[in-house]
């Protein structure tokens, strides 16, 4: 399902320094929707995880290559798009961080993490174009604000 128009839009060059500055002007975003402390921290690990994860392995730390963030809520849902201009990935070729000759590895975990805290992460490969990284969290606050948009829409 697609949202209609982004409340957020982040471009940013793959440079790791830059993982920061997405994060930062995304958290700014949400903090208008007085989100629970536990969604702010999980919905601010994926955000982190996912562009890193874009930058490091989708660009492969090309510098030159972008990656670009979308925000914005549909049906009561915050939908996070990332964009990198890689030529994808297998997601079943990722090893498993939670097997035991994994335990001690340095990276591995961001997609076990976005997968722990968002209810749905799904990859889209653009052989031309790109990975698109798409999670969903459904939050209360916003299904509750989406109920009350449906009601006043109803009685009008």
């Amino acid at each position: 399902m697609m949202m209609s128009e982004p409340k957020v839009h982040v471009e940013v060059e793959s440079r790791l320094e830059n993982v920061e500055l997405v994060q930062i002007a995304i958290e700014a975003s949400l903090a208008e929707l007085e989100l629970t402390e536990d969604d702010a921290h999980q919905i601010g690990t994926s955000i982190r995880e996912a562009v890193a994860n874009a930058m490091k392995h989708g660009n492969q730390g090309d510098t030159s290559k972008l990656v670009k963030v979308e925000l914005g809520i549909d049906n009561g849902d915050l939908l996070i798009r990332v964009h990198d201009q890689g030529v994808g990935f297998d997601e079943n070729g990722v090893p498993n961080p939670l097997e035991p000759e994994n335990l001690l590895r340095r990276d591995g975990r961001g997609i076990l993490l976005m997968k722990r805290y968002m209810d749905q992460i799904e990859y889209t490969f653009q052989p031309e174009n790109g990975t698109v990284l798409e999670m969903r969290k459904g939050l209360a606050v916003l299904r509750s604000n989406s109920a009350k948009q449906e009601q006043e829409e109803e009685t009008q």
